[in-house]
């Protein structure tokens, strides 16, 4: 390799390196520089231990790439008008780890889904079975997270109450643990608390 070409090189090679530098710097040691002392609002709960198991179980059906978690500015876009809440800010993620924020809104966002929507049976046969609560609804069901039974209910035991359509006559549709921790989550998704607006944060 002659001496000019092994210059181009080593200037390619430097040339990347600074990007790639630079892109890190920009993207995450700033951002994280400027977030990483931001306080939790006063109104922010830490999650519950059920809750967590629920927020596991929301990552690993990839309830993440349909639904994003990010509310923004109404000069941006027309979120609030939809009813999903004030914008969202960077200490409503103080608990939140890993973020799921999510990049598509496939469906709506859940930001404040809890305020939204704050029924528990209603998110349990939503998840059974989305069409018997919306109708044209594209979400998959997750049928897997209910056992079919049939016979009298047992004590304590919680039975999804679908829309007449939907029944299935002599079978109650009963949520394992793992939806019951999947709905305690969305209902623990409630950001309504007051925030201070962006100038007296600075």
């Amino acid at each position: 390799m002659s001496g000019a070409r092994q210059v181009d090189v080593l200037r390619l090679g430097l040339g990347a390196l600074f990007i790639i530098a630079f892109a890190i710097t920009a993207l995450v040691v700033m951002p994280y520089a400027t977030l990483k002392d931001v306080p939790p609002p006063s109104g922010l709960k830490a999650y519950t231990e059920q809750q967590l198991r629920g927020r596991q179980i929301y990552i690993a059906n990839g309830c993440i790439y349909c639904h994003s978690q990010q509310p923004r500015d109404p000069s941006i876009a027309p979120d609030q008008a939809r009813g999903w809440g004030r914008p969202s800010v960077p200490a409503d993620y103080v608990i939140d780890k890993p973020h799921l924020l999510g990049t598509m809104r496939t469906g709506p966002d859940l930001f404040n889904i809890a305020v939204r929507q704050p029924s528990e049976a209603w998110h349990l046969g939503h998840l059974y079975q989305p069409r018997a609560y919306l109708e044209g609804s594209i979400m998959p069901a997750y049928p897997f997270l209910f056992e079919e039974r049939t016979g009298p209910a047992q004590p304590g035991e919680t039975v999804v109450s679908l829309p007449p359509a939907y029944a299935k006559p002599g079978v109650r549709i009963v949520p394992t643990p793992e939806a019951i921790d999947l709905v305690a989550y969305l209902l623990a998704l409630d950001r309504s608390y007051p925030v201070l607006p962006a100038e007296a944060r600075r």
